[in-house]
Parts: structure tokens; C-alpha cells; sequence
């Protein structure tokens, strides 16, 4: 089992190696499948949606992998597969379901918000109860996990309210920032090492033992402090959404080689107890209120606003905005410096974050200092 594990984190180490900027995603993706949840990952066109499932799907050996790019003319042939002739000359109105959605283990559907009503009771009732009516006959499909992606948001009243209600977990995904990061991908730093890989059979002994994960009474609690918390703003997720979080949570524990889930864990459920993309903000300060300690959060806040003020330079590249950007991260390295010399058993936490700070400094100075001709 210990082999399992460490093939888990070599597959995690790879992927991102290869995606950049995608760390949270990568990790989601995995929990998703450990967990046996959906994920959703809405994002532009070009933003590593497709390749991240498709790597994965070559990752898990044995796997049935269904891909499909839905439109508002997808047919249930094309999802679902066509009807059987012979059946069909003898009343019978049955599927010939191979190579399709209903005997895929993982699945990934592209524009899945494109989904109209000639399939979308039955994607619905696959995806959430894992069963598929063919000729009226629930039949139980093998699916683990579905992996869909969006370029954005369904639109009020569209009637796709219980589809994306059926994704626990959602993830916003935006092209690379940093410009290094920029570099490597374009020079395919990463594109051609040899990626790990696992069989079906470990797979499902790691969704076991996802199972078998052990949740203490302090979790529990500060589920309910946020529920209560969220209720308060008017966000109540559903109780079944709460009854699935745990899961993702075992999940999480898992990946980082734990027998048990702690407190800190809670953070991921920012991306999954949200109703409305305009409640997200609100929902990832409640959790992160309750799932982080005083000084995570602080660091976060400073990390957070260092990036605000380094992308604006970006943007305005100007002698004034360089300098105004200097002075502004120049604070926060003051306030990092005074968060560390109270919390010096932090050091650890504080200090990648301080020199990523001073990084950010000098490369603004670089770029509006001109050099001086001699």
C-alpha cells in the first residue's frame, strides 16, 4: 500500500511538472477520482482543460475513457450510443452502448453546458446515480468520475441548474501569469519526461482506502460553524452537498499520506459549497476562516495583495507606477518581517513567501531602472 502512495505522489509531481499553474487543479482532479466526485473546471479556450483529463486517462492503465465535445446539436447517438438495428427490428428500442459514456470508467465532456434537453435527463441521472435506462432497464454503469469543462458559466434559466448542481467540485482556470512559468511552457520544458502510471486494480484499492479514511469530531464541528456561517449570508448549500464534501475531504487526507482528516483540509471545500459564481468570494472567506489558523490566513491576505500590486505594474509599466508598486510591496514585506519576528516557529510558512516579496521588488526596480550611459 505504501508503493500505492508513492506512485499517487509521483503522478501528482508529473502532472505538474508538465502543467504549470495548474497545482490546485491537478490536485482536485485526483481528489475527484479517489473520491469518486465530478469536477468542473471552467476556464478560456486553450487553458490545459482537455489535456489534464486526457494525461490522466493515459495515467490510470485499463481505464474506459469517454471524451466528447457537446454542442446544442449533440444527439444521444453521439453520447450515448445508437440504437441497435436487430433490437430495433424486434420492437426493442436499446442502445448499443460500447465505446460510449455508459461503459466509461472516467469521462470528460468539453462545453458541457452546450447539453440540451434530448440528453440531458439521461447524463443527469448517469452522472448522479450512475445508472443508465436502456429499453427502460436501469442499467448500473462503471463510471468513477466526470471531468467537465466550460468556457463559462450556464446562464439563468437555461434549465441547467441540476447539471451544474451535479459537479462538487468547480474550479476557475485562467491562462499562465507568471512569465517564467510563460516561458518554460512555450519552450515545452516538462512535454516529454515519462509520466508514472497506475493500474485500474490500485486505483480502486486507493478509493478504498480513500473510504477508510478517519474523521474526527473537530472536523464535524467546524462543518457545522460554516454552514451555520454561510446560512447567516443567505448560501445554503444542501445537505447532500455537505454529505458528499466528506469524501473529498478523506480524499485530501489521502494525497497527503494521512489516515485522518484535519482541520486545515476544510480549505478545499471553497470550491464546493458555492450556489452562484457571485457568492464564491464569500464562501471562500467563510471556509477559510474556520479551516485556517490566524497566521496562514495572514500570509495569504499579504501573498494575495503583493500579486494585486505586481500585476498592476504589468499593466501600466510606467517610472511612477514602478515606484508606486515598490513602495506598496515594500510594506508588506515590512508586515511579513513583523508577522515572523511574533511567530518564529512560522519561519518555515513565512520565508518563501518574503522572498517571493523581494523577488517582486527587484524585478520592478529592473524594469524602470534604465541603465546609465558612461
Amino acid at each position: 500500500m505504501t508503493n500505492n502512495f508513492s506512485k499517487l505522489e509521483e503522478i501528482k509531481n508529473a502532472l505538474n511538472a508538465k502543467f504549470f499553474e495548474r497545482e490546485d487543479e491537478v490536485e482536485a482532479i485526483l481528489i475527484a477520482l479517489l473520491s469518486r466526485q465530478h469536477m468542473l473546471m471552467i476556464g478560456p479556450a486553450g487553458t490545459a482543460k482537455s489535456a489534464l483529463s486526457v494525461e490522466l486517462a493515459k495515467i490510470v492503465q485499463g481505464t474506459e475513457y469517454f471524451q466528447w465535445l457537446l454542442t446544442r446539436f449533440s444527439t444521444p447517438e453521439e453520447v450515448f450510443g445508437p440504437l441497435s438495428l436487430k433490437d430495433l427490428e424486434k420492437g426493442v428500442y436499446k442502445r448499443n452502448t460500447a465505446c460510449k459514456m455508459p461503459e466509461a470508467n472516467l469521462v470528460f465532456l468539453d462545453e458541457i453546458f452546450k447539453a440540451n434537453s434530448a440528453i440531458l435527463n439521461s447524463l443527469l441521472t448517469l452522472i448522479n446515480e450512475r445508472l443508465f435506462y436502456n429499453n427502460g432497464s436501469p442499467v448500473k454503469v462503471p463510471l468513477m468520475s466526470v471531468i467537465g469543462a466550460s468556457n463559462e458559466y450556464p446562464e439563468e434559466g437555461e434549465g441547467l441548474e441540476a447539471l451544474f448542481d451535479r459537479f462538487l467540485l468547480r474550479f476557475e482556470i485562467d491562462y499562465i501569469a507568471d512569465e517564467t512559468n510563460f516561458i518554460s511552457m512555450m519552450k515545452g520544458d516538462g512535454q516529454h519526461q515519462a509520466m508514472p502510471s497506475m493500474t485500474m486494480e490500485e486505483l480502486v484499492q486507493l478509493q478504498f482506502f480513500t473510504d477508510m479514511v478517519a474523521i474526527p469530531d473537530e472536523v464535524y464541528e467546524t462543518l457545522s460553524k460554516i454552514r451555520m456561517e454561510l446560512r447567516d449570508e443567505g448560501i445554503r448549500p444542501s445537505d447532500r452537498r455537505f454529505k458528499q464534501s466528506l469524501s473529498v475531504l478523506r480524499a485530501k487526507a489521502l494525497i497527503n499520506q494521512r489516515q485522518f482528516v484535519k482541520v486545515d483540509d476544510i480549505v478545499i471545500l471553497e470550491n464546493a459549497l458555492w450556489e452562484t459564481v457571485n457568492q464564491k468570494d464569500t464562501v471562500s472567506l467563510i471556509v477559510r476562516s474556520h479551516a485556517q489558523d490566524v497566521v496562514t490566513r495572514a500570509i495569504e491576505i499579504i501573498q494575495n495583495e503583493a500579486q494585486e500590486v505586481f500585476n498592476s505594474m504589468l499593466k501600466d509599466n510606467s517610472t511612477d507606477a514602478g515606484m508606486e508598486a515598490t513602495q506598496k510591496l515594500k510594506a508588506l514585506v515590512a508586515d511579513l518581517n513583523k508577522l515572523s519576528k511574533h511567530n518564529q516557529s512560522r519561519e518555515a510558512d513565512i520565508d518563501p513567501v518574503l522572498n517571493q516579496l523581494k523577488s517582486m521588488q527587484q524585478e520592478i526596480l529592473d524594469s524602470i531602472l534604465e541603465p546609465i550611459d558612461f
